[in-house]
């Protein structure tokens, strides 16, 4: 058996650590979220949330909220812009304001009962038992990720 490489590595590979946690669980995400029937992709929640908590804003904005590039955010925006978001040129400038369409709120509220409330208690079970050394957790969080996706751990969480 060939060693991993990138967790002998330890710190030096923190990023490749990152992206090794990140991904499983976005794509956990995107699989609890099908489930569920919305056709959001997991990578929009953060802008949504946004627009759900703060109301109508700026490109710039949102761009800062959801902690990405202002192309980055323009990309998302417009895929969302299918019914999703509504866009309106802001009466005091040329900037767009972004915002949430009644369709969407709908969503939103339907998803914080449901989707959110379910990744939340998975990624909660993952992370619950963590302790010790930043590594050491960052091999436990891969090592339960290896075990089973977040849907399961989900599943666990709502039977007991």
């Amino acid at each position: 058996m060939v060693d991993d490489v990138v967790r002998t590595l330890g710190f030096s590979c923190m990023g490749s650590r990152f992206r090794r946690i990140g991904q499983p669980l976005q794509a956990d995400a995107q699989e609890t979220i099908e489930e569920y029937g919305l056709t959001i992709q997991a990578g929009q929640y953060p802008f949504v949330a946004a627009l759900d908590g703060a109301g109508p804003l700026a490109i710039g904005k949102l761009a800062q909220a959801a902690g990405i590039t202002q192309p980055g955010a323009t990309r998302t925006v417009s895929q969302l812009e299918l019914g999703l978001v509504d866009m309106q040129a802001a009466p005091y400038d040329q900037r767009k304001s972004i915002s949430l369409t009644r369709k969407e709120k709908e969503l939103v509220d339907y998803s914080k009962q449901s989707v959110r409330a379910r990744i939340s208690a998975a990624v909660a079970d993952l992370f619950d038992n963590l302790n010790g050394p930043i590594l050491a957790q960052f091999a436990a969080i891969q090592d339960g990720l290896a075990e089973g996706a977040l849907a399961g751990r989900a599943a666990k969480e709502e039977t007991t």
